[in-house]
């Protein structure tokens, strides 16, 4: 479904948010806040994404991106995927806008405004990789339920904000501290005020890492509606689900949080391997936190042709989850043999790294060219989808183009 345009409660949401803070604050909303939304139901203008992404659901709404169009070092706002549980706020006043951070395990709970943020605590910045934790879902056999990614809900943007780190120092936590929750303003599918879309958060330590960020900003402007603004807690190299938006409350908890989207199957994995189509306890489920080594091919798009005698060169990313990538390769003959890519350092830790390599082909014909990425603890990518799981997570297989060689 591209340039599919639709009215659903998600961009009625949207434009009434637009309309309601608009008249007020103008010029300090997002692009995609402010008059085009009083114009259109087209989520790719309401959104201003690029014109090759694709939806994959309505309601809510959640958009990828296709792998040619995340050649970008930094992922602009118009390529980067979209995941959404609930539906858009409705309200968003910036100025009135307050951060909550209470808790079973916070010393002194307090409220932030964003000037407060800003005005406070030191401004950091980083690029940092988020991916469903669903990516590569479609390829999983039997199928697996829930929105059928194929490679594209990734992206390495640019986020500014304060760490939440800081944050937690100022309110301080009790020594029985674990989890860090979050809870946000979007709207269940129900409309069920006392219902939240999702409610996950990270582990204390994670929580404490330099990098993991309570942003307001995303590629050095305000965060697109769309994708959290006017703040949103930003937990790079784990499942995109622990970055939630619109973060209106952080909770200090003694235990592991059990909040919408944090039990039964939901971003969790089998324990042990289990056979495909099994049938998996709810006990037997671990959290899925650091994401697994995985590369993707960003040019040439699949598809492409060139002929003998023109220089053929590859490019793309790598990344894994909390570790640097090691090594990066790429095969002809469908995985028999492998050569190695030239390999980037990330530019801070948790984003993704580029890769390039020039390669030669013996002769004219079709081929795959595959691309497999080692991390720093020497996990490499499987060239087959990994192990099955009951909601399909963590596909990390190669990624594959198809080129043809002409004479």
């Amino acid at each position: 479904m591209k340039r599919r345009s639709f009215v659903s409660d998600v961009l009625l949401g949207t434009m009434a948010a637009a309309i309601g803070t608009e008249i007020v604050f103008g010029a300090h909303m997002p692009a995609d806040y402010v008059p085009i939304a009083l114009r259109t139901t087209d989520p790719f203008k309401l959104f201003e994404k690029h014109s090759e992404m694709t939806v994959l659901n309505e309601r809510p709404l959640n958009m990828e991106a296709q792998a040619h169009l995340l050649d970008n070092k930094i992922t602009p706002n118009s390529k980067m995927f979209i995941r959404n549980n609930g539906l858009l706020p409705e309200t968003i006043v910036p100025e009135k806008w307050e951060l909550q951070v209470t808790g079973a395990a916070a010393i002194r709970p307090k409220h932030y405004t964003i000037k407060d943020l800003k005005s406070r605590f030191t401004k950091h910045t980083y690029q940092l990789t988020l991916e469903c934790g669903g990516n590569g879902r479609s390829e999983f056999s039997p199928p697996a339920k829930g929105n059928q990614w194929t490679v594209g809900a990734v992206s390495c943007a640019q986020w500014s904000g304060v760490r939440l780190s800081d944050i937690l120092d100022d309110v301080g936590f009790k020594e029985n501290a674990v989890y860090i929750a979050y809870h946000a303003a979007d709207i269940h599918l129900s409309r069920d005020p006392d219902k939240e879309p999702i409610s996950r958060g990270i582990p204390l330590a994670k929580a404490l890492q330099k990098e993991t960020l309570l942003a307001y900003e995303m590629n050095g402007g305000p965060i697109p509606n769309v994708h959290g603004y006017p703040l949103r807690l930003v937990a790079g190299g784990w499942p995109a689900s622990a970055s939630g938006k619109w973060i209106q409350k952080l909770r200090i908890r003694d235990q592991v949080h059990d909040g919408a989207k944090m039990t039964g199957a939901s971003y969790r994995v089998p324990c042990e391997p289990v056979a495909p189509g099994a049938k998996v306890a709810d006990k037997d489920l671990c959290i899925i936190e650091s994401m697994p080594v995985k590369s993707l091919i960003t040019y040439p798009k699949t598809g492409a042709m060139f002929p003998m005698d023109k220089k053929f060169s590859i490019r793309g990313h790598a990344w894994a989850g909390e570790l640097q990538v090691s090594k990066m390769e790429y095969s002809i003959d469908f995985g028999a043999n492998w050569q190695e890519c030239m390999l980037e350092k990330p530019v801070n830790r948790l984003a993704w790294q580029q890769f390039s390599a020039a390669v030669s082909f013996p002769k004219k014909g079709y081929y795959e060219v595959w691309a497999r990425a080692t991390d720093a603890k020497g996990n490499s990518q499987p060239m087959v989808v990994p192990g099955w799981n009951p909601k399909g997570y963590l596909n990390n297989a190669c990624h594959r183009i198809a080129v043809k060689v002409t004479a």
